[in-house]
């Protein structure tokens, strides 16, 4: 009996112990509301979970700003671009961070981490690249979170996930939004700096600098907020206000940043101070940092630096001094290189109009910039040109030249060609003089190297013949076979222009140039077959019969036509395209391109009696299209509807070329235009659009100058109040000498 009851005890506390297990259980069930349930998630995804989760993304976060690679010689973006090759290192710590953050949806529904772990997903979506599926975090989010903070935190990463698709439309209808909600501080000053980020990738930087100044006094002291400073003072320089630029640049210092970004900071602000000064203090500023042997890896950026300084005072010959030692100073870090190349090109190219030298520093830029960079696609458009130029300035000369040859008497000539030949021998032993002088060093080096009996470590490269044979196969694998000759690294040397008739070797067009390479040259004597084979060849390039002549005068005349339409509608120098159209009519009077070079100095030729040429073309091409294009302007051929629909459709065409980015040719076919259709309804279109392609082509100053004289023009355009805002915004930017 007592065992009977002790058993039915027993059983009991079992059974009540079962029940309460289950309870506690059923309780805590991860979809229960119930304060021990929730309390029990919110501990466990907190610090089982999410807590792990934000640690990894602080690790991973450290170790991309420590490998990041910033580019100074471009205005550093306010906020690091998400880039997935940059977060490949840390791709195992991103992987783990989206693992442990998504056991708290997976385990803790109830708990009030949730939503903080999925943010945590969304930002190392976007950090690996992922971010169709970052986005879609980020909106799921907004749209199921239960926190107010951290939807808007959510919705601040998928703004800036926007900005990185560069999909800004959507990003501003998130900044909208947020604008109106009332954010923390933290979420505040990430939502301004996403913001200014916006703007900045817009190239809006008034608007980026706006909510930046703003912003400053929200951030906490430290290397991004130096950073931030930096970008701002950068935007300043762009917006050519340096004494606002140097009031960031000092405010770097105060930031604790790292070498690299205060030596540029100190850089450009001394480079601002010579730009508003004549104090010569400056000078003593650069030769210190020059003389500062922490900065022996960074001398040539300051020697560009000084080379940008002269340019901008004009003394343009110092400049390219400087800008030539900025290229000698260079050391194993080469990305220097091609902005440098870049700001010589501009030199030559804008300043002193040698377009030949300016193409070959377009190439070597070229061939060197990253193609991420702003500037690539601009500079690629300007080098086709120039090549362009280049081939008709090259064609023009070497005719000519040919042509001068051929007008010399046989025995003038013969003595001539003769004298080439002795001076490519004359050239030919002097580069054997040097590479044997070469050899001879080698050997030197060599018996020296040999001779060494110190550290190998320790030993000069120069001496060392393992380091010499390793540098010779780096240097074929990049550059093949290069001769020694100058300019060697050139992507596509300049052309050897042929000027002067007493030191050339005669090349006509279509033909190879003849060389004495190969064999001992050295030993060749006028009696020689050898020597006779070299002059037979030499004068198959003069044209000395009237088929011959013709063919050369007619890739002359050509090239003069082609000259003249790149300086017309490339090059914009609308003086040397009338100079090269009044050439090519000179030298070729019955040049098959006459209506149309009528035609075009007819719309070029300002200073003198533009109808002169418009009266010539009616006289003597009475059926040319070009006339009609004249006449349809003024009604006389075409009825006031089908020009209004000419000009429609013609706009269209053009406005399409300048979405696809080619501005040259849109900027000639709407020269032509705004003639054609002088008095359409769509006059003030054209005029507008020819507006947006001088600021692609001419820059800034032309850019004013356009907006300007389009208010005078078009006084009642319903596109005039555009204009005007767009002339308000642009004229807060101006040089300002106090500010």
């Amino acid at each position: 009996m007592r065992v009977n009851q002790l058993l039915t005890y027993s059983t009991k506390l079992q059974l009540l112990l079962l029940l309460g297990i289950t309870s506690f259980v059923t309780g805590c069930s991860q979809y229960s509301t119930g304060r021990l349930s929730v309390g029990y998630h919110n501990l466990n995804a907190k610090f089982n979970a999410y807590v792990i989760a934000r640690d990894k993304m602080r690790e991973a976060e450290i170790a991309m700003r420590r490998n990041r690679k910033e580019d100074y010689n471009q205005i550093l973006p306010i906020l690091p671009v998400l880039d997935s090759l940059e977060a490949q290192p840390v791709g195992d710590l991103l992987q783990d961070v989206i693992k442990k953050a998504s056991l708290v949806p997976d385990r803790h529904q109830n708990s009030k981490w949730v939503d903080n772990a999925y943010v945590l997903i969304g930002k190392a979506r976007l950090y690996k690249g992922q971010f169709t599926d970052g986005i879609e975090t980020l909106r799921y989010v907004n749209a199921k979170g239960r926190d107010e903070e951290d939807k808007h935190e959510g919705l601040i990463w998928l703004m800036r996930a926007y900005v990185e698709t560069k999909d800004y439309n959507s990003a501003l209808s998130v900044a909208e939004f947020l604008r109106s909600q009332p954010l923390n501080d933290k979420n505040t000053r990430d939502y301004y700096l996403v913001k200014a980020y916006l703007h900045q990738q817009k190239q809006e930087y008034i608007l980026a600098l706006a909510i930046l100044e703003e912003t400053f006094d929200l951030l906490p002291r430290g290397e991004e907020t130096a950073r931030i400073h930096f970008a701002a003072a950068q935007m300043y320089d762009f917006l050519e206000k340096p004494q606002a630029a140097n009031a960031h640049y000092k405010q770097v210092f105060r930031n604790r940043p790292p070498y690299d970004l205060s030596f540029f900071a100190s850089m450009n602000s001394l480079q601002n101070e010579a730009l508003t000064s004549n104090d010569v203090s400056t000078e003593g500023g650069f030769k210190r940092m020059l003389n500062d042997r922490k900065n022996s890896d960074l001398r040539d950026r300051l020697y560009y630096s000084m080379g940008v300084i002269e340019t901008r005072k004009k003394n343009y010959p110092q400049a390219i001094r400087f800008f030539e030692e900025s290229i000698r100073q260079t050391t194993t870090n080469t990305t220097q290189v091609p902005y440098t190349y870049l700001e010589m090109a501009k030199v030559y190219y804008d300043k002193l109009q040698n377009y030949e030298l300016a193409k070959a520093y377009f190439d070597s830029s070229l061939a060197l910039l990253p193609r991420t960079s702003p500037q690539f696609q601009k500079i690629t458009e300007r080098k086709d040109v120039l090549d362009e130029f280049v081939k008709q300035l090259t064609t023009i000369r070497t005719e000519d030249s040919l042509q001068r040859l051929s007008q010399m008497n046989p025995a003038t000539l013969d003595k001539f060609l003769d004298g080439v030949i002795e001076k490519e021998i004359e050239e030919q032993e002097r580069k054997v003089k040097e590479a044997q002088k070469l050899v001879e060093q080698a050997r030197t080096l060599n018996a020296n190297a040999l001779n060494f009996n110190g550290d190998p470590a320790d030993r000069f490269a120069l001496y060392d013949p393992v380091a010499l044979n390793q540098g010779k196969l780096e240097f074929k694998q990049r550059w093949g076979n290069r001769a020694l000759e100058d300019d060697w690294r050139r992507s596509s040397k300049v052309a050897t222009l042929l000027t002067q008739t007493d030191n050339i070797t005669p090349v006509a067009n279509g033909q190879k140039p003849v060389t004495l390479g190969g064999g001992d040259i050295t030993k060749l004597t006028k009696d020689s077959p050898e020597w006779k084979a070299k002059k037979d060849a030499m004068y198959r390039n003069i044209p000395l019969r009237k088929q011959e002549l013709d063919a050369s005068n007619q890739r002359m005349e050509d090239a003069y036509y082609k000259l003249g339409k790149i300086y017309k509608f490339s090059l914009i120098e609308p003086e040397n395209a009338v100079k090269t159209f009044m050439t090519t009519l000179e030298r070729f009077p019955s040049t098959n391109y006459k209506p149309e070079i009528y035609y075009l100095l007819f719309l070029t030729d300002q200073k003198n009696n533009q109808d002169s040429w418009k009266t010539k073309l009616l006289a003597e091409f009475p059926n040319s299209s070009y006339t009609r294009l004249l006449t349809k302007a003024n009604g006389s051929i075409a009825a006031t509807g089908n020009l209004e629909l000419e000009a429609l459709k013609d706009y269209e065409k053009i406005l399409g070329l300048y979405q696809k980015a080619n501005f040259s040719e849109a900027y000639a076919q709407l020269e032509m235009a705004i003639v054609t259709y002088s008095g359409s309804k769509i006059e003030d279109k054209y005029a507008l659009l020819r507006i947006y392609l001088l600021g692609k082509l001419q820059g800034r100053e032309a850019y004013l100058k356009a907006l300007n004289s389009f208010i005078k023009d078009f006084p009642t355009s319903p596109l005039l109040p555009r204009v005007r805002e767009v002339l308000e915004a642009q004229q807060s930017t101006s040089i300002k000498k106090n500010g």
